[in-house]
C-alpha cells in the first residue's frame, strides 16, 4: 500500500465518523445496521455480503419451522399418543393375564386327557385278556355242543 491510499481510507473512515456523530440516534437496530452499511464498501463486495445475510435468513426461517414441527410433533405424542398407549398396556395386560390362565386350563385338561388315556389303555387291555378268555371258553364249550346239535338234525 502507498502511503496516499492509507491516508485516503482514513480520511474516509473519519468522514464516516463524522457523519455517524452528525446523524440524530435512531432504534438501535437501525443505528447499527446504518453504521454496518455505512462501513462497507460499495460494489460487489456489499451484494456478495447481502445474498450470504439473505441466505443465513432463509436458513434460519427453516430452522425455526422445523423446531416449530418438532414441538408441535411433540406435544401430540404427550398429548394423544402416549394416553393411547397407555390404555393399549392395561388392555394387553388383562389379555395376558387371560391367556395365562388359559394356559393353565389347557396344561390342566391335558393332565386329565392323560390320567383318562391310561385308564382306557388299561380297562382295553383288561378287556383284551377277559374277552380272549371269554372267548376260549365258549368256543370249548359250545362247539361240541353245536356239533352234536348238527348231528342230531342230520340224523332225523
Amino acid at each position: 500500500m502507498s502511503a496516499g491510499g492509507g491516508r485516503e481510507e482514513g480520511a474516509a473512515a473519519a468522514a464516516v465518523l463524522q457523519l455517524l456523530r452528525e446523524q440524530p440516534e435512531p432504534q438501535a437496530e437501525e443505528s447499527g445496521a446504518q453504521r454496518f452499511a455505512l462501513c462497507l464498501p460499495p460494489g460487489e463486495e456489499v451484494k456478495e455480503v447481502e445474498e450470504t445475510i439473505e441466505e443465513m435468513l432463509l436458513r434460519l426461517d427453516e430452522f425455526c419451522g422445523m423446531t416449530d414441527v418438532i414441538r408441535s410433533d411433540t406435544s401430540q405424542i404427550l398429548d394423544e399418543t402416549i394416553p393411547l398407549i397407555k390404555a393399549k398396556v392395561v388392555e394387553m395386560n388383562n389379555i395376558y393375564a387371560k391367556v395365562d390362565k388359559l394356559e393353565a386350563f389347557v396344561k390342566m385338561v391335558g393332565r386329565h386327557v392323560s390320567f383318562l388315556e391310561e385308564q382306557v389303555l388299561q380297562a382295553e387291555g383288561n378287556h383284551s385278556t377277559v374277552s380272549h378268555a371269554v372267548r376260549k371258553l365258549l368256543q370249548s364249550a359250545a362247539i361240541p355242543s353245536f356239533k352234536n346239535l348238527q348231528a342230531k338234525d342230520l340224523n332225523v
